[in-house]
């Protein structure tokens, strides 16, 4: 086993599945691994998609030959939705299984498909975390370059996501015809790239891409849909304030919101903040896949109190839990003004700052303080919640 060669969080269900998460995430590796015996068919493979797009059939002839209960991966399943209708057969009549892998579900939507009716589940595959990562893990490196595994891997980050980047345009946009606008998609881009932890300011983003409202509404989904970003909402609650209602925007993963904006260097101290709660902000996210650590992840800003916030708003059943996060090392008063006005929210059984310092404190109000390291930890033991 190499240095680069890690053992993914993600566990292998036992039934037929959806796999999605962004190219080079490690989803085509983790297959071969965990299916290592399965029947392979990628449609990254020019011959073999336009041979199945000609002549459909030819997926069920080939499915047809394999065993009752055989496992089959289809690689980049979005490039031909139309297979599931096969795929959905092969489930009923002959008890196949399969991974169904894909970077995008934006294919999949359009074409009204219904994901298989409930038959496969849907999973998703995140970048590397640091328990993933072990001894490997360096915080510098990874809100720097990220940790997708194709970038680890490199010996050559900066260059590696900047072609990453490319690569995204040539074939996940232009290739699949996603936008009409090409030029106007990738001004949208590096625009899209600083609201990276922030509120979405779709009037301000088209201003600054020179693109319509409505359509860059469009390209937010499409971030969504190819997986490369997602949108957090706003707690509501029936407080004395209104909160506010527009959702934040993270990107996935750092090195691929720094490789838009072609911003590779080392992170100055006013972009660490962002790019550290974006980071916990997928970590969150992946570890609800896994762990089921959650039911639903908010963020909560009272808008008549604009410099009030709490980063993520984590609920499980009726319970509430609030997580903010700084970079600095020394803990100030101010940076717990939001923990400390989100006490008026019914059922916060437990409130916590996460900074860059080092030791673990406890505030007379009952706010938990603590190191980045205690946060990672109680998070890959699954012991966030009191």
């Amino acid at each position: 086993m190499s240095r680069f060669d890690y053992a993914r969080l993600l566990s292998r269900p036992r039934s037929s599945f959806f796999l999605f998460g962004p190219r080079g995430v490690g989803k085509s590796t983790w297959t071969r691994e965990k299916l290592a015996g399965a029947h392979r068919i990628d449609l990254l493979d020019e011959g073999l998609y336009h041979s199945l797009l000609a002549d459909p059939s030819l997926f069920a002839a080939e499915l047809n030959a394999l065993p009752r209960q055989s496992w089959v991966v289809v690689d980049e399943i979005q490039r031909l939705p139309s297979l599931l209708n096969e795929v959905h057969r092969f489930i009923e009549e002959r008890g196949l299984r399969f991974a169904l892998l894909g970077s995008s579900a934006r294919k999949l939507k359009a074409a009204g498909t219904n994901l298989l009716a409930g038959r496969a589940l849907r999973k998703q595959m995140f970048p590397l975390t640091p328990q993933e990562l072990g001894a490997d893990f360096d915080l510098e490196t990874v809100l720097r370059f990220g940790s997708l595994p194709l970038t680890w891997r490199s010996s050559d980050r900066r260059a590696t996501l900047l072609a990453y980047v490319q690569t995204y345009l040539r074939e996940e946009i232009r290739a699949e015809s996603i936008v009409r606008n090409l030029p106007g998609f990738a001004r949208f881009l590096p625009v899209a790239a600083l609201f990276h932890g922030q509120v979405i300011n779709i009037a301000g983003i088209a201003r600054d891409a020179g693109t319509a409202r409505t359509t860059v509404d469009g390209y937010v989904e499409i971030l969504e849909d190819t997986l490369l970003a997602s949108r957090l909402r706003a707690y509501e609650a029936r407080l004395r304030v209104r909160e506010r209602k527009h959702p934040k925007l993270y990107w996935i993963d750092p090195g691929i919101v720094r490789a838009v904006k072609k911003q590779l260097d080392p992170p100055s101290a006013e972009e660490r903040g962002h790019l550290l709660e974006g980071w916990i902000h997928t970590l969150l996210r992946c570890y609800a896949e896994e762990r089921a650590l959650f039911d639903d992840l908010y963020y909560w800003a009272p808008a008549q109190a604009r410099q009030l916030e709490v980063d993520f708003l984590l609920q499980r059943g009726r319970e509430l839990l609030a997580i903010e996060v700084k970079t600095s090392a020394r803990l100030q008063p101010a940076q717990l003004a939001g923990l400390a006005a989100i006490a008026e929210l019914p059922d916060v059984v437990r409130r916590i700052l996460v900074y860059g310092g080092a030791r673990r404190l406890r505030t007379p109000a009952g706010i938990e303080v603590w190191p980045l390291g205690t946060f990672l930890a109680a998070l890959a033991a699954g012991k966030l919640w009191p």
